[in-house]
């Protein structure tokens, strides 16, 4: 009998000592260059992440990007050299919790945060006065929404809003179905620390993988390195605090939607069809509905949840097919 605790005790202390600390991964050469090219600023004592590019120099239009969850800026990489060849400047942060911003524990993350975030960074680089394009993609669309109710309501430190493109973001939550881990985690309770633990990158390739089409499925290589973002500064450990933005959007579903339906802005959408979580025909018949002065790119029928990394040629030419037609 004692042989078999002493057994039992052998495997479980270092299993132990794995779920208390698992070093995160290296930055591969990639993303390393990523993260030098870009900087940080201070927003009330957290340190933010931005990349800032100058681009066309016949240009002064200014396109700030804002990523979705679980992500980070990283994943506008893809069609980042096509919109510097577009506009003067492209401005790209990683939200508070995410890539290679700071991620503080015990911290009551928010889209109102976010939103401020976004105005703060503009505010430092001197361009919150200039006219701005806005382009989205699922966390960041409600980001935007909150940035664009700011502005039509006149509210200090707004940012000017010159367009608002979105992309496969729950923008409204009757139509939004997370996927069963994030329920998990934003409703956990006591259970989310451990599940926060318990996230290694086998789960996260599966789970993240599924919101990809059959044919655009991420390489291990670029799985690696969004999983990577996530583990800097332990960011694994803020999951379950960083997905209450699926409880806000329930919340003020009114002021965000109503945003959008009162906005005289040029409005766009670019939408992944297969996209599990904003399902089609489910979501595109209501956003039609509730939206229509908002014009619509589908891409094809095989594009899902990330239409920025699935198909980076045809979203950014869809892009800029909206920003080209006013």
């Amino acid at each position: 009998m004692r042989e078999w605790w002493i057994q039992v005790g052998l495997v479980t202390v270092p299993l132990l000592a794995v779920y208390l600390h698992v070093p995160p991964p290296k930055l591969s050469p990639a993303l390393q260059a990523w993260k030098s090219s870009g900087t940080f600023f201070m927003y009330e004592g957290l340190s933010i992440f931005y990349q800032d590019s100058q681009g066309a120099l016949g240009s002064s239009e200014i396109v700030v990007l804002l990523h979705g969850f679980p992500t980070s800026s990283y994943d506008w990489c893809k069609i980042w050299e096509g919109l510097t060849q577009r506009f003067q400047r492209v401005i790209a942060p990683d939200f508070l919790g995410f890539g290679f911003s700071d991620k503080p524990r015990s911290h009551r993350y928010s889209i109102f945060e976010q939103a401020s975030i976004v105005e703060g960074l503009l505010e430092h680089l001197g361009v919150r006065g200039h006219r701005i394009h806005l382009l989205a993609h699922d966390y960041g669309d409600t980001v935007a929404q909150e940035l664009l109710y700011r502005y039509k309501h006149n509210q200090t430190g707004r940012v000017l809003i010159s367009s608002l493109c979105l992309s496969n973001g729950g923008i409204f939550p009757e139509t939004t179905h997370p996927r069963f881990l994030q329920k998990l985690l934003k409703d956990g309770g006591l259970l989310s620390p451990v599940l926060n633990r318990l996230m290694n990158f086998f789960l996260f390739s599966r789970g993240i993988s599924e919101v990809f089409g059959p044919y655009t499925q991420p390489s291990e290589a670029e799985l690696w390195d969004m999983w990577t973002g996530i583990r800097a500064e332990d960011g694994n450990l803020v999951m379950d605090g960083l997905l209450q933005y699926i409880n806000q959007r329930k919340q003020h579903r009114d002021r965000w939607v109503g945003a959008l339906t009162s906005t005289a802005i040029p409005l766009h959408i670019i939408y992944g069809p297969l996209d599990p979580v904003n399902p089609h025909p489910e979501f595109m018949n209501l956003y039609r509905k509730v939206l229509p002065q908002s014009t619509v790119s589908i891409l094809d029928d095989h594009i899902s949840h990330y239409p920025q990394l699935e198909d980076p040629t045809g979203f950014l030419n869809a892009y800029l097919s909206f920003i080209n037609a006013f």
